[in-house]
């Protein structure tokens, strides 16, 4: 006789039980977003639990916005959202780590640049300085989440192009070399998407992107980094806690 995957002598509702072995599988990606989970009576014979109990844990993981019912298809696993939170100075590959997804990156370029006077106002660099601009797809899994453009002075420049770009963590980079952020000012507007950048994030020209700009600084309180990060709105969302 197979081994019982609940505890019936537990003070735990049996649905409740079998919500959180579902959300293992969700988080291990033994289902993937998108993918079907098992129909009802498949879970009812694994779990040995009524139809009412099994849909209790549906519907409560349903409401979680961890899965997603289709009309004529059946039971999904939704696509989540990733959040960024407000207050926190991360880069991105932590931000995706954080939510158990495997963050890459596709370098499209790194190049030393004589002009950008924006953006060397922007670090309060001198006119006859070099900028370098990194441009890179950033992904979620095998998902482009967002399309980033970083800019830094030169000699911090150096230091990045001396790692591959495509998998860099930039601050653990710095850090590793010494160079260690203090604080940032970010700006968040929503933009739609040029045809360039829909094709980059596998989306329509025209869609809701979220913009954040960030300017960076180090211990010494001069901007390091310049940034301005697009990405997918229905894919990403910032989270702001508030205190009063």
């Amino acid at each position: 006789m197979r081994k019982s995957l609940l505890d019936h002598n537990s003070p735990l509702p049996l649905y409740q039980q079998v919500k959180e072995i579902l959300v293992k599988r969700i988080q291990e990606k033994i289902w993937r977003p998108g993918d079907l989970i098992p129909t009802e009576v498949e879970l009812m014979e694994e779990f040995n639990v009524s139809r009412t109990t099994l849909r209790q844990a549906i519907t409560a993981l349903v409401q979680d916005g961890l899965l997603e019912k289709r009309q004529g298809k059946g039971t999904t696993v939704k696509s989540q959202k990733l959040v960024g939170s407000l207050g926190r100075l991360t880069g991105f590959a932590e931000e995706v780590m954080e939510k158990g997804y495997h963050p890459h990156s596709k370098l499209l370029r790194a190049e030393f640049h004589d002009g950008l006077y924006i953006e060397k106002k922007k670090l309060k660099l001198d006119d006859d300085s070099r900028v370098l601009v990194i441009e890179r797809i950033r992904f979620a899994d095998d998902e482009p989440i967002a399309f980033e453009r970083t800019c830094w002075p030169e000699h911090i420049g150096e230091i990045l192009m001396a790692h591959d770009l495509n998998g860099a963590k930039y601050y653990q980079i710095l850090e590793d070399h010494s160079v260690y952020l203090k604080k940032a000012n970010e700006t968040i507007t929503a933009v739609n998407a040029t045809l360039y950048e829909a094709d980059l994030l596998g989306i329509s020209g025209g869609q809701a992107l979220l913009e954040m700009t960030r300017l960076a600084y180090g211990i010494d309180d001069q901007p390091i980094e310049f940034t301005r990060t697009k990405y997918r709105s229905d894919r990403y969302h910032y989270n702001i806690e508030l205190h009063r």
